[in-house]
């Protein structure tokens, strides 16, 4: 009888194991048809995070609105306090800011900056 105790409870203890103790899930909703697209997409990269909005008065008696953004390859140019703004970008840190007609050098102190329709010009804060 002592030999037949520890083979029941190891037989109960293996019939127990190869139950399956999870629920069983039944979705009902329609799969994502975009589901493998989604898996195999490359990674996003989001865009930069602002850095400073500066306001500057240039030579010209002009005032310019700059949105500088982290990493230093983009920033916003607006001529006109709500103004449309225009994107100029850069390769790498460290290289001019352009843009079609439009180039800005600088940091959120002072900026050298070429916008259509006039020559180059430095503004300040």
């Amino acid at each position: 009888m002592k030999n037949i105790l520890p083979l029941a409870a190891a037989a109960a203890a293996l019939s127990l194991a190869a139950c399956n103790n999870e629920p069983e899930v039944i979705d009902t909703r329609p799969r994502d048809p975009y589901a493998a697209e989604l898996a195999n997409a490359a990674p996003v990269e989001l865009p930069p995070a602002m850095k400073a909005s500066v306001s500057f008065r240039c030579k010209d008696n002009s005032l310019l609105y700059v949105d500088f953004f982290q990493g230093d390859k983009l920033a916003n140019l607006r001529t006109e306090k709500g103004g449309t703004p225009t994107a100029l970008t850069a390769e790498e840190a460290g290289q001019p800011l352009t843009a079609e007609g439009y180039s800005l050098t600088g940091d959120e102190e002072n900026i050298t900056v070429k916008v259509p329709g006039k020559d180059e010009m430095t503004c300040h804060v």
